[in-house]
């Protein structure tokens, strides 16, 4: 029997490679990032898995081209640029948007034939800023509003060809992107007071593996050790 297939984005490190490790027991896996050696690396650990290196800002049709059926498509890259909207210039708003919004939208536009084939589902990871925006968060909230607004669209437009979506919205986690957050921040990091990767994983399973009569579609994970800002 042919196993589902999965396309993780941001497959590397952090939330993307646990997502990955979570769903290799059931699912081939597509891993998905711009670190060919990181992604053939968790690929040679991963049975069902091999690398997917591409620039998603680049993205063309090519790049999917072969990828007639698939039935999970995980949306975790992204980017985080602070600072206050004075200080903020155009060029970070322009690719804090290509990264976190368009490419999202480009990659799930080329692939929703192959996910209509399967009645697949699309899981965006999406963030506590796309919830309530913060002070030197601007440019960040903004893309993951956006985001989420994007998951809504495409619920209501993909839910009558068979298509699930649903949203993550993890609060912070202990990956490197989290350690460069906090040295933009200027404070230190508190890794035992953030969610682990693993954690935001587990939500996607959730989502992933509901009940036919369920559609998950938002999940909010948030550190049990309470706020962190």
């Amino acid at each position: 029997m042919r196993r589902p297939m999965a396309l993780i984005t941001g497959a590397s490190r952090g939330v993307g490679a646990a997502v990955a490790r979570a769903l290799t027991p059931t699912h081939d896996l597509l891993l998905g990032g711009r670190d060919r050696a990181a992604l053939d690396r968790l690929a040679a650990e991963l049975p069902g898995a091999r690398p997917w290196a591409v620039e998603l800002a680049e993205l063309t049709p090519a790049d999917v081209a072969g990828i007639d059926r698939l039935d999970l498509l995980v949306h975790s890259a992204g980017i985080a640029r602070l600072g206050r909207l004075a200080d903020m210039p155009a060029e970070v708003w322009r690719r804090t948007f290509e990264i976190n919004v368009v490419a999202v939208a480009e990659l799930t536009r080329l692939l929703l034939p192959a996910l209509r084939a399967a009645h697949g589902h699309v899981v965006l990871v999406n963030s506590g800023s796309g919830q309530r925006a913060n002070a030197n968060w601007g440019s960040y909230a903004a893309s993951k509003f956006a985001l989420r607004a994007f998951a809504d669209v495409l619920r209501d437009e993909e839910h009558p060809n068979g298509v699930r979506v649903t949203t993550i919205y993890p609060g912070r986690v202990d990956t490197d992107m989290q350690r460069d957050v906090r040295t933009q921040e200027g404070g230190p990091y508190q890794p035992e007071r953030y969610l682990q990767p693993e954690s935001v994983a587990r939500a996607v399973l959730a989502a992933v593996t509901a009940t036919p009569d369920a559609h998950v579609t938002e999940i909010t994970v948030r550190p049990a050790a309470g706020p962190t800002r």
